[in-house]
């Protein structure tokens, strides 16, 4: 017998359902560090959780951001109350926080604060060592995966633009 095959939404609805059924998931409170936060226009709050394993994506409405007695931002650690759902048009789950609290700064923006004063008592950041970008730079190096789309794409672009120019492939063979 062949099984029958369902479509994408079919199995995004599903997923949905039974996370949203899931009493554990629908009051979760969770630690951990805020990053890449963003303050929507519309008042909602979009940020990432994460530890030194993993991130969750959250979203935190505007009628819950009203109760906030502090301005989140990265770097931030804070406790979070919310609900664990699947976004189902994108088949991805966050966390909907209906509260927030802070808990301190995080570890990792602690680690990020002392590696740049650390490069700043070195003069990484002095204006006197830097220099000007040249209008039109000869050589343009671009950092990614040799296997990756992008830099396919940059040459497939730059080729259309100029195509009697070369392209060397300077890379790294130790990978990490």
């Amino acid at each position: 017998m062949k099984p029958e095959a369902i479509t994408v939404s079919q199995l995004n609805k599903y997923i949905k359902t039974k996370v949203a059924e899931d009493e554990y998931l629908n009051s979760v409170f969770v630690k951990g560090e805020i990053s890449n936060f963003k303050h929507h226009y519309t008042g909602h709050m979009y940020f990432t959780l994460k530890d030194e394993n993993s991130i969750i994506k959250c979203i935190m409405f505007k009628q819950s951001t009203a109760n906030l007695n502090f301005a989140p931002k990265d770097g931030m650690k804070v406790l979070i109350f919310g609900t664990v759902a699947v976004f189902e048009r994108d088949g991805l789950y966050q966390i909907y926080c209906k509260a927030m609290k802070e808990d301190g700064i995080g570890d990792l923006h602690k680690q990020y604060e002392e590696l740049k004063a650390k490069l700043e008592k070195e003069g990484y950041f002095d204006q006197a060592n830097k220099q000007k970008i040249p209008f039109m730079p000869k050589t343009i190096g671009v950092l990614t995966s040799q296997t990756g789309s992008v830099i396919k794409d940059i040459i497939n672009v730059r080729n259309e633009k100029k195509p009697k120019r070369t392209y060397k492939n300077i890379s790294n063979t130790g990978s990490r």
